[in-house]
């Protein structure tokens, strides 16, 4: 626990120490948003009788799984989970992610454009965001925009706000952006618990508590890095759905789940490959320590005293940061997959925990450019303003995200 505490403390004053204005601490919106992130956290983690509510979750999850494949199947044949031709020996070799797996991200986005046009989403990002008002002190503009991103995704929950986009201060618009990289879309939920639900105990509950941690969270970090010095903004009624109709709003959401899914599967190849050719060139270095050197050992040793702050044992550090390190230079899914695919003495129960709500953000450098393409299409007089801040969201992001994973370090000491 002392070592998570640590941890905690370290990244606040690195937030303290990179704000705009030092000296200046926003106390009341700190303390609630440290208070909300530990509460939730203990709420969501210690309660017991919140298990079948952990285990419902988890039934929905293999009931999502269970009907995209048979879609997959009906599509695609065996290569998208159907009945194989021929006789398969290698059962983990008939797996294909693009055919079978990523596909939920598209059956997930129609189901969340039909869930907000019969105003049941709304309600929950509204009362989502009367939590952060009051406890924080924020503008209802902001905690609308804050609270989409834990349920929608950093893209999809600035147009709740839209047309207060102009008229939100500097110090709003930047927590709003830190909040969208800490966070993760709904249609990503279900898509990570189904790669991680191997490793993770009641993996959908955990994904999902982290994304509503890491919105608190990534509030704190960018009122520290840039304090609020104008009143906030006002104003807190969501638009309603574009849909004209149930089935209209089924086939716009398949639409952009699809524009999802295809952007998921190019960043996935194209990453995939750029890691290969970095480790390539790095193969004509003489071995370090008996091995060749690679990205991911790089990467490790970088970040093992991150991990360790985090709360994870010095003898996984190094496991653990080549993780941090694949989430923040390349993106989060790529990073679970390969937490799943460790041999299972590599990390102990505790730290695959930590490491799941450390790594369960937006936040790497593909994000960003993403993040800034659809915030300057939204308010484009505003546009340097918004690419001007974007590092610095990135940088926020990353340090809400590893703040929840010593949140969750210090609550599972316990």
């Amino acid at each position: 626990m002392g070592q998570s505490l640590l941890g905690l403390a370290a990244l606040v004053l690195v937030a303290m120490a990179l704000s705009e204005r030092r000296g200046v601490i926003p106390w009341r919106l700190v303390l609630g948003g440290l208070g909300l992130q530990a509460a939730i956290a203990a709420f969501m983690l210690k309660a017991p009788f919140l298990r079948g509510l952990f285990m419902a979750l988890n039934a929905l999850v293999t009931a999502m799984d269970e009907a995209t494949r048979a879609g997959t199947a009906f599509v695609f044949g065996y290569v998208g989970g159907g009945p194989a031709p021929f006789a398969v020996t290698d059962q983990s070799s008939a797996f294909i992610l693009g055919f079978q797996a990523l596909p939920l991200v598209i059956v997930v986005a129609a189901l969340t454009a039909l869930l907000y046009y019969w105003k049941i989403l709304p309600k929950v990002v509204r009362a989502f965001s009367l939590v952060l008002e009051k406890s924080m002190g924020i503008g209802g503009v902001l905690g609308v925009g804050s609270a989409g991103c834990v349920f929608l995704g950093m893209i999809e929950a600035p147009l709740l706000i839209r047309p207060y986009m102009e008229r939100m201060t500097r110090s709003e618009l930047f927590a709003m952006m830190a909040t969208g990289m800490s966070c993760i879309a709904g249609t990503m939920l279900m898509l990570y618990a189904t790669v991680l639900k191997s490793v993770i105990p009641d993996a959908v509950g955990h994904i999902l508590t982290a994304s509503v941690i890491h919105a608190p969270a990534a509030l704190v970090v960018a009122a520290l890095m840039l304090p609020e010095s104008e009143s906030p903004t006002l104003g807190n009624k969501l638009p309603a759905s574009s849909a004209s109709g149930s089935m209209d709003a089924v086939v716009s959401g398949t639409a952009d789940g699809l524009k999802l899914f295809w952007s998921i599967v190019a960043t996935l190849l194209v990453f995939v490959a750029l890691v290969k050719l970095a480790n390539i060139v790095l193969a004509v270095f003489p071995e370090v320590a008996g091995a060749p050197l690679t990205l991911e050992r790089m990467l490790g040793f970088a970040l093992s005293p991150v991990a360790w702050l985090l709360g994870v044992p010095w003898a996984e550090a190094s496991t653990a940061g080549t993780l941090l390190g694949t989430k923040i230079v390349l993106n989060e899914f790529i990073a679970f997959i390969d937490m799943a695919k460790l041999p299972a003495g590599a990390l102990s129960g505790h730290s695959r925990l930590i490491l799941t709500y450390a790594m369960c953000s937006f936040a790497n450098f593909g994000s960003v450019g993403i993040l800034l393409a659809g915030l300057t299409s939204l308010c484009p007089s505003r546009k340097h303003e918004i690419t001007a801040l974007g590092g610095k969201a990135l940088v926020a992001g990353v340090l809400a995200s590893l703040m929840t994973g010593t949140v969750v370090g210090i609550l599972s000491s316990f």
